[in-house]
């Protein structure tokens, strides 16, 4: 994972060492030669008669009440419906909470699925794996995210990276566990292309990754380490699938840190002020820009952290106590920002044309409590809660699933983690028969078996 900071450094998480090498030829050590990795790749291309689509994910991270947000309960006790009213939307299918303003003008692009659920333990990290990889980190087996399996089936688009990561990957969330933003077992080559800084803070601009008098230099030093190895022992290394595959990641970084067009991407200072304005001179709404133009450069998926931890901001944890917020703050804090950065992409997307090519996803680990705790807010509940899309085929304008009277449980078409990638997969046109090269060189199949998407979100 390459991390580039907004001072203009640039690090590798582990740097070039011997054992790293041999670990970024994953495919080799699965079993799989180039060959293969080819005719996955071409098994990934999209389906016939699709247009090529990119994706944007935000993760809320923190996870939102869906009762004071997308699933209100108005004729609930006042302990289970909450402070706030439900307001008309421009979809006739539906009403949400008053927080969401710019939400409602957009409602006709999105569609809301009310019965997502899970079954394991209701912390953030076990939320982030298995809706970002579709399943559940266990016998040490790490799923890819989405995005990272779809840079693995297609490649990039140009010298662009497959897949980035805004603002910043996902912290310490109270647990122990992967959170579900890497390539896991396809190995770091296909890990996301993350960007760390705030694009909101004044005179924020995206360094050039290596300024050109240090690329020969750069070269030079990535030889004598590629020389030291292959010395080491490894007489055959250089014709393997694993050193081929290795020269081919070096030479996509080299191009992304050259490219024109990838320092014109990441400069928000290319857009004129009102349209930054537009989307709110905040971490998250100048993150959504950068998705936008990023997307538009030719990126096929972008991962938008909300939030990064819930430990040292306010976000959607909203427990009610210190050093969280109550259900009163999320609408003073959290609402405005996010409400108007989605408004503002949603319609930016759409005015541009990029809407019906470009899935929105907006996400979350699970819901909250029915009943409001006595410090004002609510606590982790995975039985039911709200997620919604936008463009990349959906039919806009709709609700698929119910949850019960007080937005506790499913009662109509429940829907797993597994079928929210799924239909994300879906939207971007993948084969969900299509194997990947998993642990123990074991095929490992993109869904879970029998795992289907939402269709009905299709129009």
């Amino acid at each position: 994972m390459i991390n580039v900071t907004g001072n203009g450094s640039v690090t590798s998480c582990d740097g070039i060492t011997r054992r790293d090498f041999l670990q970024v030829g994953t495919l080799g050590a699965l079993g799989f030669s180039m060959a293969q990795y080819a005719q996955l790749q071409a098994k990934g291309a999209v389906a016939a008669g699709r247009e090529e689509r990119s994706a944007i994910m935000i993760f809320n991270l923190g996870a939102p009440s869906q009762l004071d947000t997308w699933d209100m309960k108005p004729d609930a006790p006042r302990e289970v419906r909450g402070p706030f009213q439900p307001i008309r939307t421009r979809s006739s299918e539906f009403e949400i909470s008053e927080i969401f303003p710019e939400h409602a003008k957009v409602a006709n692009h999105f569609s809301l699925v009310r019965s997502v659920y899970h079954t394991a333990a209701a912390v953030h990290d076990t939320g982030h794996q298995m809706m970002q990889t579709g399943r559940l980190f266990t016998g040490g087996v790490n799923t890819p995210h989405a995005g990272c399996a779809l840079e693995f089936l297609k490649g990039r688009r140009n010298e662009l990276p497959a897949h980035v990561i805004l603002p910043e990957p996902m912290g310490p969330t109270g647990g122990n566990l992967p959170h579900g933003q890497d390539a896991g077992f396809l190995g770091k080559p296909f890990d996301p292309f993350v960007l760390n800084g705030d694009p909101s803070q004044p005179g924020f601009q995206v360094p050039d990754l290596l300024p050109p008098e240090q690329i020969g230099e750069a070269r030079l030093r990535r030889r004598q380490s590629l020389r030291k190895v292959v010395e080491d022992s490894i007489q055959t290394f250089e014709s393997s699938d694993a050193a081929r595959l290795m020269e081919s990641n070096f030479s996509d970084a080299y191009r992304l840190m050259t490219s024109q067009r990838a320092r014109e991407a990441f400069d928000l200072s290319r857009e004129p002020d009102k349209v930054r304005e537009r989307y709110g001179m905040t971490r998250f709404g100048q993150s959504c820009l950068l998705a936008r133009r990023l997307v538009e450069a030719g990126v096929r998926f972008v991962t938008i952290n909300t939030f990064i931890t819930v430990f040292d901001e306010i976000t959607w944890d909203i427990h009610g106590s210190a050093p969280f917020t109550s259900i009163a703050g999320m609408k003073d804090i959290v609402a405005p920002m996010y409400d108007r950065a989605y408004g503002a992409l949603i319609s930016d997307l759409h005015d541009r044309g990029m809407l019906g090519n470009t899935l929105v996803c907006n996400l979350a680990e699970f819901g909250r409590t029915p009943k409001i705790n006595p410090a004002g807010g609510r606590d982790h509940w995975p039985q039911c809660w709200t997620v919604y899309f936008a463009g990349g085929g959906v039919r806009g304008g709709q609700v698929v699933g119910k949850s019960d009277e007080i937005g506790a449980y499913p009662v109509e078409r429940p829907v797993t983690p597994g079928e929210i990638v799924a239909t994300i997969y879906q939207s971007l046109g993948l084969d969900l028969e299509t194997h990947l090269p998993g642990p123990n060189s074991r095929p490992f199949p993109l869904v879970n078996f029998g795992t289907k998407p939402i269709t009905e979100l299709f129009g």
